[in-house]
């Protein structure tokens, strides 16, 4: 788990930092309609879990943004060369537990050892995680049976700076199929052009996967 200390005289974004890390409030989110329909049809006609596809192109797309890879810690800024995601799996109860993927790996790899990694989880059911062990994480969930506008997260006191990203419903408009994708993130390292590159590495790992003619 690499990562480095950021220079804090020479952060550019030093005074933007300061402000937003004062604030009780200090998030930024927003909410795009991701068209996914080429993704989904190949999703099925590759028999692929569709959640876990998904969440590997969130992670490359995060990871590809330096912004969302890094935490505060102690008012100093570190980022991480690669950061994991921490996603809530359903159990049989109504509950929920958590499952760490890491997706620094090509996908024909990931999914059997994402697919591996989730079954463990189920049978471990925890939610149990230390704080020392999650700044690496990106933290996902989704809400499959509803399709959304907005979402409002909980989040902990002290703030954390944890990206939070979440995915609803599809739903089909104008012969297409969209999803609903959340990205929450903390103000005093994310502004609105790193939000937007996330979305647009997003639709350029889709595309350029939906291109490969592979798994």
């Amino acid at each position: 788990m690499g990562y480095q200390y950021l220079d804090m005289e020479k952060y550019k974004r030093k005074n933007h930092f300061e402000y937003f890390n004062s604030l009780a409030y200090p998030y930024v989110g927003l909410t795009v309609n991701v068209d996914i329909t080429n993704l989904w049809e190949k999703v099925k006609a590759k028999k692929l879990p569709f959640f876990l596809t998904f969440c590997y192109f969130v992670s490359k797309a995060a990871n590809g943004v330096p912004e969302l890879r890094q935490r505060i810690v102690e008012g100093k800024i570190i980022e991480y060369d690669n950061c994991r995601t921490s996603h809530t799996v359903a159990l049989e109860d109504g509950t929920y537990c958590y499952c760490n993927l890491d997706g620094n790996k090509p996908f024909e790899d990931f999914i059997p050892y994402a697919i591996g990694e989730q079954e463990e989880a189920k049978q471990r059911k925890s939610i149990e995680e230390e704080k020392d062990e999650t700044y690496d994480m990106l933290f996902i969930s989704t809400l499959p049976w509803i399709s959304y506008t907005s979402l409002i997260q909980p989040i902990p006191m002290p703030a954390d700076s944890n990206p939070r990203i979440t995915w609803g419903k599809y739903f089909e408009q104008g012969g297409r199929v969209l999803l609903p994708v959340s990205l929450l993130a903390h103000h005093a390292l994310v502004d609105g052009k790193h939000i937007a590159d996330f979305y647009r590495l997003l639709d350029s790992y889709i595309s350029i996967w939906i291109e490969k003619d592979e798994y």
